[in-house]
């Protein structure tokens, strides 16, 4: 169920991403709901692994497969349109295969991620990356920057016709409010993601130790 529930938010997430290339502010506004459906996902995924007792080492590993393929798709779609600069896909995107690549090598030695098993021993590093709360506090961030990007982004600011001009300059500044919180907001997730990979360079150091003894 679990993993089912992973290729769901990543088919979802692709429909999301077409929806927000089409330019239809019917199908933008549909992008929105689709993916809050696609983030609410992300945390009934692993409820549902608890529940039907499915917790293994791939559907650890195939959960990070999923929020890779999510995070990645929105952030590369969204620096294609421009509302975002290249240089975000480019630092989450390496991020996460530098991340994953040392996770992999934990991997072989039996250490996973996040859960009993996990790579992270030391206290505060563990704490910053695999917490339950620090992976809640980056899912929200992610959840509020990839909706305040499309909100900031309906409707199409060329295609508005303003009746005055009155609800011309209206419309302008509360644009221009949408985008400024958006742009914040990408550098504070971009901050945490950054941040929350520094511990897995450090704890991932020992394991390529072990491996090349």
């Amino acid at each position: 169920m679990a993993n089912l529930l992973t290729i769901l938010r990543m088919l979802l997430c692709i429909l999301a991403i077409e929806f927000i290339f089409s330019g239809r502010p019917d199908l933008v506004v549909s992008a929105l709901f689709l993916t809050l459906f696609v983030i609410v996902l992300d945390g009934l995924d692993g409820i549902a692994a608890r529940a039907f007792n499915e917790q293994s080492k791939f559907g650890s590993v195939f959960d990070i497969i999923g929020d890779r393929v999510v995070e990645s798709l929105y952030w590369i779609g969204f620096a294609v349109l421009g509302w975002v600069a290249a240089w975000v896909p480019m630092v989450v995107v390496t991020r996460a295969f530098i991340t994953d690549g040392l996770r992999s090598i934990a991997l072989s030695q039996g250490y996973t991620a996040f859960g009993s098993s996990t790579m992270m021993k030391n206290k505060f590093m563990h704490f910053l990356t695999a917490s339950r709360f620090s992976r809640a506090v980056y899912g929200v961030a992610k959840t509020l920057v990839f909706l305040m990007l499309i909100i900031a982004h309906v409707p199409n600011f060329d295609d508005f016709n303003p009746l005055s001009i009155e609800q011309y300059l209206a419309y302008c500044h509360y644009h221009s409010t949408l985008v400024t919180c958006a742009d914040i907001l990408v550098y504070i997730t971009v901050f945490m993601c950054i941040i929350r990979g520094i511990p897995v360079l450090i704890e991932g150091r020992k394991y390529i130790k072990n491996e090349n003894n």
